[in-house]
């Protein structure tokens, strides 16, 4: 009977995992929507700042950098190529302010951190503009929690194999804790780990995906509080 290798490593996605950070992103498309209020109404106008960002992302990756570069395209998409200087200057401002937003800690985000890291080899594993991401890691004050930060330009199965094997004995001894479906929980499990998914009120659809319900590597925790004990069953073999 193949056992599994036991617990060692546990992987934390940041972005409203740790910290807040879609509530900024909504704050700024709120702004889109009032800037361009004349030429379209909200709905439609995410709808195709949406897709603009799906065309974007082989290009310009996660991030802020490439969310702004998607709202100007829409922005030029939505009035016919007339729209105004001073409404791709404000986008540019919406771009800087969300550059320099406030690091925010959601609930247990440190505590758990400190209540797991003497026992197993913490690693944060994020996506995102490579400056504001180090920004926000050396604001958050967690940064001495972890053995390694490792800021990606996608998760999937292949980078999760490859950190979790640099880090120790692979990824099957290791656990993914985040709080999207798409990117933290099921090329996680793809891998041959665990996938912890922590729900957050404010998720972008492109980190959607199907819930892998049925697999035993798959569990849901309601906030950051309970992972302990999860951690806890989990290496008693629960």
């Amino acid at each position: 009977m193949h056992m599994s290798p036991a617990l060692t490593m546990i992987g934390f996605d940041a972005d409203d995992t740790l910290w807040h950070n879609e509530r900024y992103f909504a704050l700024t498309q709120d702004h889109f929507a009032e800037l361009l209020r004349d030429y379209t109404d909200k709905s439609d106008l995410m709808a195709r700042l949406l897709a603009a960002e799906r065309r974007n992302l082989p290009h310009y990756g996660f991030g802020i950098k490439g969310f702004t570069l998607s709202m100007i395209e829409t922005a030029i998409e939505v009035t016919k190529g007339q729209v105004p200087s001073r409404v791709i200057a404000e986008i540019l401002d919406a771009g800087r302010d969300m550059l320099r937003h406030e690091v925010a800690l959601l609930p247990h985000a440190a505590n758990v951190l400190a209540q797991l890291k003497d026992d197993f080899t913490l690693i944060l594993i994020t996506k995102g503009d490579l400056l504001d991401q180090q920004r926000k890691i050396a604001e958050s004050g967690l940064e001495e929690h972890f053995a390694g930060i490792e800021i990606v330009s996608r998760k999937s199965p292949v980078e999760y194999r490859e950190i979790f094997g640099r880090y120790g004995t692979g990824a099957e001894a290791g656990l993914m804790v985040g709080n999207s479906m798409a990117s933290d929980v099921v090329p996680m499990i793809e891998a041959g780990g665990w996938g912890v998914f922590v729900p957050h009120g404010l998720t972008w659809a492109i980190e959607h995906a199907e819930t892998p319900a049925s697999h035993p590597r798959f569990r849901e925790i309601a906030d950051l509080g309970a992972l302990p004990a999860l951690i806890d069953a989990l290496s008693r073999g629960g």
